[in-house]
Parts: structure tokens; sequence; C-alpha cells
């Protein structure tokens, strides 16, 4: 079964410094037939205005993922990550990278868009951990285009497989490009959830059309087929139900 979940339908904040729509529940906005998938419990997708950013603040017990679209965040962090330590990442995300923060059993940090005439748009992904009380750990790793181009590149996953990052939470996440004739197929484990979220472009999942911001939750499948691609970049997520 695929239900489509519209980019228009989410909730949507605009905080001035901060434009950002949520395809579930979060802060101010509140729906309860929307508050997660599986384990997936947040998917914003934020447009962080220049010379702006989040203040620090903190998370326990949730895996954190943000993948950026476009300009770059400066992320910093209690565990001393970009404080300028060359032994520590220095913490700016930019499109291609992905960022995986275990908060654990708690994280203090910022993110920041240091540009002066350039938005940051990118997405901020929460994910429950398989347990509670880790130590809090971060990663960074960049996928470039061509290792998306026409395929499913796993981006995250429980055990890094593949050189994705690796997430403490039973799920993954694969991202495609897809444009014209190119097609990417997977098979679906029919026991768990899948989640389709189109960051951009067009594209068919399953044979019914998805444009930008929107997504798919499917259920009791066992193939997923993206095809029809316009431009298109995608997000899949392989979720315990």
């Amino acid at each position: 079964m695929l239900t489509l979940r519209k980019s228009a339908d989410r909730g949507h904040a605009d905080h001035g410094w901060l434009k950002s729509f949520h395809s579930f529940s979060f802060a101010d906005y509140y729906d309860p037939a929307h508050m997660g998938v599986g384990n997936l419990r947040v998917i914003n997708e934020d447009r962080v205005a220049p010379g702006t950013g989040f203040g620090t603040h903190g998370h326990r017990d949730m895996e954190i993922v943000s993948y950026v679209l476009d300009g770059a965040l400066a992320h910093k962090d209690s565990m001393g990550n970009g404080s300028g330590d060359r032994s520590k990442p220095d913490g700016v995300i930019r499109p291609g990278d992905v960022q995986r923060m275990s908060a654990g059993t708690g994280v203090q940090h910022s993110e920041f868009n240091h540009a002066q005439d350039k938005a940051t748009h990118f997405l901020q992904i929460w994910l429950l951990p398989r347990e509670r009380g880790i130590a809090p750990s971060y990663e960074q790793k960049h996928f470039d285009a061509a290792s998306k181009r026409g395929r499913l590149a796993l981006v995250a996953s429980p055990d890094g497989a593949d050189g994705s990052v690796t997430i403490h939470a039973d799920a993954s996440i694969r991202a495609g490009l897809l444009d014209g004739e190119e097609r990417a197929e997977m098979a679906l484990d029919p026991k768990r959830l899948a989640y389709v979220h189109l960051v951009r472009g067009r594209l068919r999942v399953n044979d019914r059309q998805l444009d930008a911001g929107d997504a798919a939750r499917i259920s009791a499948e066992t193939r997923l087929v993206l095809e029809g691609g316009e431009d298109a970049e995608v997000l899949v997520f392989d979720l315990a139900a």
C-alpha cells in the first residue's frame, strides 16, 4: 500500500530567519495523523537566512542526520567538532555531505549559516535509536553526484555498509538522482516500512506521481520502482515497523 503525503499538506513555520516545512508533528505544528513513520520522527525542510542560525541547544537519545541541498551549514558541538581542533571534523556541511550526530546521553550543538548573501537549504532528519543512553558521537561523509546518479546510494545504515555513515537505529537511508530514462529499483521487506521523500524535481514512485516536497509511505509491498524523473533528487528510508 502506498499513501501520498503532499508537500502542501506539511506543517509550515516562518520565523523570519528560518523557514521550515515539517513532514511530521514538530514544535508548534501538531497533527496526530502525522507523528512519524515507524522509527522516523522528523523530516524538516529548512531554509536558514544568511548570517543566522540555530543557537546552542541540547538533544538526547536521538539519531540526527543533516542533508544539505544548497549553501553551507557550520556545526559546532560539545564533543569538540567545529571547534577548530584539527583532530576533530571542521563541522561545515555542504551539498553532498551527510552528517550524523548521535545525541545519546546528551549533546549541545549549534548550526550557523555564515554566508552573508545566500540562504542554506537542508533537511533535518531524526530517527529513534535502537537503545537509549549511548555515548554521543559524530560522523560526516561526502557522496558526490556521480555516486547517486541513476541509482540509490546507501548514505546511512546501522553497520556503515558501502561507506555510509553509521546510524544507531534500525533504519537505512538511500539517496538518488534520477532524470529522463534513468530508473532505480529495490526490493522491499513487506514486514518493514519504506518512506520516499522527494527532495526536488518530479518522479514516479510505483506509478504514482510525486512533485518536490511530496512523500510516499509504503507498507506491505515487495518492490520499489522509481522512474520518470525530471531533475529528481530523492531519499528512500527503510524503517522498522
